[in-house]
């Protein structure tokens, strides 16, 4: 059987979502868990990396198995062996064609800022603390640049950068409720640190260290020092993975 699941996870205690050899990735952690519950070493494909220090409300990996459980099992099963900061949400069984990183159509983050100037144990590594009052207005127009097909080399991580830096962004918003301001965008994919480099970047607008329209002068530049910074990791949230047009 090929088996679709998905789980959720903090991503404080892991090195990102990829087995690693020399620290802790939440693949290595899940493997281990497959392996005391159907007897099975098993590689799981997973649908996207993550950085060190990222979330993910969704995320969605497959893997091949032998196993008689039943599917409601595996999910049970799962949680059993697994840790507090990984759960497992649901299976299913898929075509054995389904691939968790190539059969996916886009992906949907969030960044979380948390507004103060005071430290809040509720969101310590589970947002970004920022001190500096945000106009949400002057961000949303900034962020209005980056929406339709363009190439983001200006927003890739120098070790991402890859010959096709072409990317489609369906919707990129911004909202706020309290102390908290969500930075929502979703496309049919993403380069590496790509939203953390957009949202440094929009907060250096917002500090008045570039001028207002720079995010389109920077997208047009196609050069990654014309970017801002890259964001802290623990407000980044992988929020909802497509498998449909």
């Amino acid at each position: 059987m090929n088996i679709k699941v998905t789980i959720a996870y903090n991503g404080s205690n892991y090195h990102g979502f990829e087995r690693q050899k020399n620290a802790v990735g939440v693949q290595n952690v899940i493997e281990d868990a497959l392996l005391k519950l159907t007897g099975e070493k098993t590689d799981i494909i997973g649908c996207s990396r993550t950085d060190t220090g990222v979330h993910a409300r969704e995320f969605i990996f497959n893997f091949h198995t032998e196993t008689e459980l039943k599917i409601n099992r595996i999910v049970t099963g799962l949680n059993h062996f697994l840790p507090s900061d990984i759960a497992a949400k649901s299976a299913e069984t898929v075509p054995d064609d389904f691939h968790a990183r190539y059969s996916c159509t886009g992906k949907e983050y969030e960044y979380l800022i948390f507004c103060s100037k005071n430290r809040n144990p509720f969101y310590e590594n589970l947002a970004f603390r920022y001190s500096v009052p945000i106009d949400e207005n002057l961000l949303q127009k900034e962020l209005a640049v980056i929406v339709g097909k363009h190439d983001f080399r200006s927003f890739c991580g120098q070790n991402g950068i890859r010959e096709n830096t072409v990317r489609e962004i369906y919707a990129a918003d911004i909202k706020r409720v309290g102390d908290i301001i969500t930075i929502t965008i979703s496309g049919d994919g993403f380069l590496y640190n790509m939203i953390r480099i957009i949202v440094g970047t929009l907060l250096e607008i917002n500090e008045g260290k570039r001028e207002p329209g720079a995010m389109l002068h920077i997208l047009n530049a196609l050069d990654r020092s014309a970017a801002g910074r890259t964001a802290p990791p623990e407000g980044l949230y992988l929020n909802r993975v497509y498998y449909e047009k």
